[in-house]
């Protein structure tokens, strides 16, 4: 018993370590001056936090971070608010067709955006849509659908059906049973849905370069493809402008930890 919790115990202790040896090489590269060679995981003489400043200038991070925090904050209550009402009205309303719908969504799944994004380029021209966060916005919020649809529903099927039942009976229409009765107890699947989305529309890459021509307007990951290409061999700047990206993904994620954490839980069990 106690070895196979040693085991246990062990295994996660070696994840951990391999996961967070190569985030501590990042974040001391990134506190070596700008322009230091450096050869392998190695603490910096003088830390340079200088290092952070001159990768936000030269990689224009202020367009950059501003296009992604908006195109973010328009994408997430979007999708969240469209994948809550296609779940609710599949697994408790069961509109006509729920059955194909729901296994359409789940096909949806398996359609990785390299396949439709040249389609979807051209169709979004043809609206005078691209090069615009409109369009951006709109196209993410699509490409999330599949997920959340099969989250929310999967979370809703889960919902006794008496407590639907007895908000029916005591005259509740079903904008009111979702909002006042299954809401309130959905937050943890909803706050991990939202974190979710946060962090594929914040890490969005080919869309956003295939839709958006104005380097000012594209959006920080995409801007960091290009930052790449311009200093190969500034391993300091590369690493520092890396750190400046994950950042708001790392600070969302702390902030909702709990929820999130707790949401997954709740999946993991009822699945």
């Amino acid at each position: 018993m106690r070895g196979g919790v040693s085991l246990r115990y062990g295994v996660l202790v070696l994840l951990a370590v391999m996961v967070l040896v190569p985030f501590a090489g990042i974040v001391l590269a990134a506190l070596h001056p700008s322009g230091t060679q450096l050869d392998g995981l190695s603490i910096p003489d003088r830390w340079s936090w200088e290092t952070f400043a001159l990768a936000w200038e030269r990689g224009n991070f202020t367009n950059l971070m501003r296009s992604s925090v908006l195109i973010a904050l328009f994408v997430v209550p979007l999708a969240v608010v469209m994948a809550t009402l296609a779940g609710y009205g599949l697994a408790i309303l069961k509109v006509w067709g729920h059955r194909t719908l729901s296994f359409a969504f789940v096909m949806g799944l398996t359609l990785p955006i390299e396949v439709i994004v040249v389609a979807l380029y051209f169709n979004l021209r043809e609206v005078g849509l691209t090069n615009s966060y409109v369009g951006v916005i709109l196209a993410e919020a699509a490409l999330f659908m599949p997920f959340g649809v099969y989250w929310m529903q999967t979370h809703f099927s889960n919902v006794p059906d008496e407590l639907v039942e007895a908000a029916r009976i005591d005259g509740a229409r079903d904008l009111v049973v979702l909002a006042r009765v299954l809401l309130p107890i959905s937050w943890p699947a909803v706050t991990t849905l939202s974190v979710l989305y946060f962090m594929w529309s914040w890490n969005q890459f080919m869309l956003v370069l295939v839709m958006m021509q104005d380097p000012d307007r594209r959006t920080a990951p995409s801007g960091l493809g290009l930052f790449v290409g311009q200093y190969t061999t500034d391993i300091p700047l590369l690493a520092a402008a890396c750190l400046i990206v994950i950042a708001p993904i790392v600070v969302v994620y702390l902030i909702f930890q709990r929820s999130f954490v707790s949401g997954i839980t709740q999946g993991a069990i009822k699945g």
